[in-house]
């Protein structure tokens, strides 16, 4: 088994284009998952970019994923150190970083500045990677 660490523009991904996680592999995230991905829909839908009824339908299955949704005492001083580490403001990204440092053999992200900002911190890997046996 393969677990990944995603983001909220991977679970975004997965989502719309309703890909099925290939079997044996296993997603995790941190608990502020649904909320980004449900801010993301509602920016979309605010720029007249996707229907109310097609944010609602992204959501419903959101809520049908199956992630492990994280967010212990550990996971978010892990987010604290990275965030230090990486000379962050904010602590967002860092939570999706920790939980994939501590719980995941990779980490993906369709933010390829984000990808790069945490080589040598976490794996990466390719979304591609969650189809694949």
């Amino acid at each position: 088994m393969t677990r990944f660490g995603i983001d909220a523009l991977v679970a975004l991904r997965l989502v719309q284009e309703g890909v099925v996680v290939a079997e044996g592999h296993q997603l995790v995230a941190p608990n502020v998952l649904r909320s980004q991905v449900l801010s993301l829909l509602y920016r979309e839908v605010r720029r007249g970019e996707l229907s109310r009824d097609a944010a609602r339908a992204r959501l419903d299955r959101l809520s049908s994923m199956r992630v492990r949704l994280l967010g212990d005492r550990v996971s978010r001083a892990v987010a604290w150190q990275i965030a230090e580490q990486l000379d962050w403001d904010d602590t967002t990204a860092a939570e999706f970083v920790a939980v994939a440092k501590l719980q995941a053999d990779a980490f993906i992200t369709l933010d390829a500045d984000l990808a790069r900002r945490v080589e040598g911190v976490v794996t990466i890997a390719p979304f591609e990677a969650l189809v694949a046996a």
